[in-house]
């Protein structure tokens, strides 16, 4: 899935942020096909980030699934990016799209690094009530 998506990002570079800002404007009006360009456009961003932020080990497991449910999460932010953004002295202050992915991407992968987590947890017992059987002689279930 990374090979097919390194084609993708070759084709759709870095926008502007003129372009990028236009875009986005374009596509909460309505346009789904904006849409989809612009998600095409950060995916570069979206692999760059997963590969920054996740060890190699979690990204062989699970960097198609997070790759996955990151697009998706690009789509939604999509329509809730505020083109509008303003600081807390009222100030415009224009960000970029990436800026306001970054953090939830990042999110995005350490749920999955913990859901995993949470999985070796919970099998933790019986593994360790296997090895104790083996250790008195019992006989150990097959798990």
């Amino acid at each position: 899935m990374w090979e097919t998506y390194s084609a993708v990002v070759r084709r759709y570079p870095r926008l502007l942020f003129h372009e990028e800002r236009c875009m986005i404007a374009r596509a909460q009006a309505g346009s789904k096909s904006i849409r989809n360009k612009i998600v095409l456009h950060h995916i570069g961003f979206i692999m760059w980030r997963l590969r920054k932020k996740i060890f190699p080990e979690y990204l062989k497991r699970h960097g198609d699934d997070i790759l996955s449910a990151a697009i998706l999460e690009l789509y939604r932010k999509v329509e809730t990016y505020n083109l509008n953004y303003r600081d807390r002295k009222g100030v415009l202050k224009p960000v970029r799209f990436s800026s306001y992915m970054w953090k939830r991407i990042d999110g995005l992968a350490i749920d999955y690094i913990k859901r995993e987590k949470r999985g070796i947890k919970r099998q933790q017992p019986l593994v360790r009530e296997s090895r104790n059987r083996l250790l008195c002689g019992q006989e150990a279930c097959v798990l």
